[in-house]
């Protein structure tokens, strides 16, 4: 017994917009055509699929459709040319502030010159503390002018600053600021420059870089990683064993969690390499340049500056094929600010795109679904898309837990339920047409008992359903006495309605499988029909018998749970038409209904028959095939078993051959498409099993 517990609703409870009948819907047609329910679900799980609804269940190629969006978005938005207007708008702030503060401090001079001369020339106050002299008023303007003389060279030396971005920052580290504020905005910029140039090498660097500016020993722990890493390197080309786990336990903080060996750590920092050089590729020439001369003047440390050196060629020498570089087309607004740990972020988006975009195609080509990382595809492309990817990872589980599939092991197979869900799928398939055609209505003048209710009338005999048509009685008892009351009823005036009689029948569908049938594309609407006749007579006519043979070079019986997971290997060369009668009547024969019929759908004449067990196959067919089939055909009319016949392709052989045959059985012969096979088939037999009788 399952436990049920119910929360109230809260928004994040997850609801599979698709139930287990919906998926068998959307797989039924593919299953039936190609008879591999593991490959319908894989095929579902690439195309997806729109229900009659308008419901669309995304596939996988949806998905890498929406990634594509996504990274065209991605890029429309972003230009990494950004990169340098925001470090050069950083520079021009400090530089304005610097100007600022040059002229604050020179017109704060001059106001306190000015103050200091009012007071040397103002007359001394009695008790007041002494003014100052003429001597010291001379030393304040002497030394207002020194101020004015260096700010004008200050000033120069702005003016004079070089063009890149590189000269600038070089320049300005060697620059003494007057301004404090000004001093401190530099000093921040060349902070985060430098945590950013070092972070697109190594993530988890943040806290370290932060205070490797006021802290000496913050940059002699990146030095040292950055050395001991250097060391495990040499350590492998060396041939002996690299010390990681205590690198790890010394510098793990500064890398991502769920490193556990070298190779991963190498994998790592190469992506980050990679990211940077796609960046660079990614810049147009000048601004690539002006920011690599900007990140060559941060790196003022000599022994940080040959470790990284190093660093960079040993990766490049281990590994001899990293992963192409790449250049992204952005079209963003290039007058749109970008700070190098944003651009960063954005190659980080666009490389975790690109395998995202590898790792779906590979799950289309046949890779495992269910090794997606449905969270990630959720980070990259929002939670209806993680909730897209976890149903289609769920397909299976459903079909399982809802009865409509079991395992044999490793296969997949269809249970029973889902065999007569096919079946009630693709009789409504059929009787759509019907609907739409008003295809097959046959009026037949026979009534019974035991059977459904018609709408007219006939005098009541003994044994009759008594149900009383009031009306017609009474009409036929004021007819006899005449109008009045009371109105007396005699047994002769009481009318009841005819019913249906149901007659009870055995049938065979013999069901055409020589390789012809699936080249015309004849098969998939056979075998629909098989499934469809067989849920009808299950559902409606359950005291029936229907026996399904499929036949080409020899004939066999075939379950009604076989006939969905039909596949190539059934296929064979030859149209054995007399060993399908030869089983048939035998299968009829075992019983006591008294309707048998054989229902055959083929698309060409015998071509094949037995003679002593064994197969006789020519093309075109030989006479003795043909007689021997007849006369298969001349036993079944003997047993009064009736042969209907629907050819689905026209030839002078076939029809020739299926005239003979009516004339013996006086069965019936219809020519078919594929489309509207069913229709005949299934509307001929309802309106068989109802005849009115009077």
């Amino acid at each position: 017994m399952s436990n049920f517990r119910y929360y109230r609703w809260d928004g994040t409870q997850q609801i599979m917009p698709f139930d287990a009948d919906a998926i068998m819907e959307a797989i039924s047609e593919d299953i039936m055509a190609h008879g591999d329910i593991h490959r319908a679900l894989e095929r579902l799980m690439q195309q997806g699929y729109k229900f009659q609804s308008g419901d669309k269940m995304p596939g996988l190629r949806d998905l890498i459709e929406r990634l594509k969006q996504q990274r065209q978005n991605t890029l429309k938005q972003n230009n990494m040319d950004s990169i340098i207007k925001d470090i050069q708008q950083r520079l021009d702030k400090v530089k304005e502030t610097e100007r600022a503060g040059i002229d604050r401090r020179v017109q704060e001079g001059q106001q306190e010159v000015g103050e200091f001369k009012s007071q040397v020339e103002s007359p001394e106050a009695e008790g007041a503390e002494p003014k100052p002299s003429a001597d010291d008023l001379k030393q304040r303007e002497q030394f207002q002018k020194m101020l004015e003389s260096m700010a004008a060279r200050r000033k120069e030396q702005l003016d004079n600053l070089p063009k890149d971005l590189g000269g600038q920052i070089k320049e300005l580290r060697e620059y003494d600021f007057m301004d404090s504020d000004a001093r401190q905005q530099f000093q921040e910029l060349l902070n985060m420059l430098q945590q950013q140039m070092l972070q697109s090498n190594f993530s988890g660097l943040q806290q370290s870089m932060q205070q490797m500016q006021q802290s000496p020993a913050a940059l002699e722990g990146v030095r040292e990683m950055i050395r001991d890493l250097n060391q495990m390197l040499r350590d492998r080309e060396q041939g002996k064993e690299p010390r990681f786990n205590e690198f790890m336990q010394k510098h793990g903080h500064h890398f991502p969690p769920g490193i556990e060996n070298l190779d991963q750590l190498l994998e790592h920092l190469q992506s980050q390499m990679q990211r940077m050089e796609n960046m660079l590729n990614s810049m147009s020439p000048q601004q690539r340049a002006q920011l690599q001369s900007a990140m060559e003047s941060l790196m003022q440390d000599p022994g940080l500056r040959e470790e990284m050196s190093e660093l960079a060629e040993r990766l490049g020498s281990m590994m001899p094929q990293p992963g192409q570089a790449r250049q992204y087309r952005f079209s963003g607004d290039p007058d749109e600010s970008l700070t190098m740990s944003e651009a960063m972020q954005v190659m980080e988006q666009l490389d975790e795109l690109e395998k995202l975009e590898r790792e779906l195609n590979a799950a289309r080509r046949g890779d495992r679904i269910d090794e997606l990382d449905s969270q990630r595809v959720g980070d990259l492309l929002g939670a209806d898309a993680q909730q897209a990817l976890q149903q289609l990872q769920e397909l299976a589980k459903q079909l399982e837990e809802a009865g409509y599939l079991e395992w044999d092991g490793s296969e997949m197979q269809l249970t029973p339920r889902a065999v007569r869900k096919l079946g009630q799928k693709a009789l409504q398939d059929v009787f759509s047409y019907l609907k739409r055609d008003a295809f097959g209505r046959h009026a037949i003048s026979l009534r019974g008992r035991g059977g459904e209710r018609t709408y007219d009338s006939k005098a009541y005999e003994f044994g009759d359903h008594f149900f009383l048509d009031l009306q017609a009685t009474l009409r036929n008892a004021l007819e006899r006495n005449g109008t009045g009351t009371p109105v007396r009823l005699q047994p002769d005036d009481f009318e009841v309605y005819s019913t249906e009689l149901l007659t009870q029948s055995s049938t065979a569908l013999l069901i055409d499988m020589s390789r012809s049938m699936l080249l015309r594309g004849c098969f998939l609407a056979a075998k629909k029909v098989a499934l469809a006749l067989n849920h009808l007579i299950r559902s409606q006519f359950p005291k029936d018998d229907l026996f399904i043979i499929g036949f080409s070079g020899y004939a066999r019986e075939l379950k009604p749970e076989m006939l969905p997971q039909l596949d190539w290997s059934e296929y064979q060369y030859g149209t054995n038409l007399q060993h399908a009668l030869m089983l048939s009547r035998t299968l009829l024969g075992r019983r006591k209904t008294p309707n048998k019929q054989i229902i055959v759908i083929t698309d060409g004449e015998p071509t094949a028959h037995l003679e002593d067990g064994e197969v006789f196959f020519n093309y075109p067919p030989t006479f003795r095939t043909i007689q021997e089939t007849m006369r298969e055909v001349v036993r079944c009319t003997r047993e009064q078993i009736t042969i209907n016949t629907f050819m689905l392709e026209r030839s002078y052989y076939m029809a020739d051959f299926v005239e003979q045959m009516t004339k013996v059985n006086k069965g019936r012969a219809f020519y078919a498409t594929p489309e509207a096979l069913g229709e005949y088939i299934l509307v001929d037999y309802v309106s068989s099993k109802k005849k009115r009788i009077r």
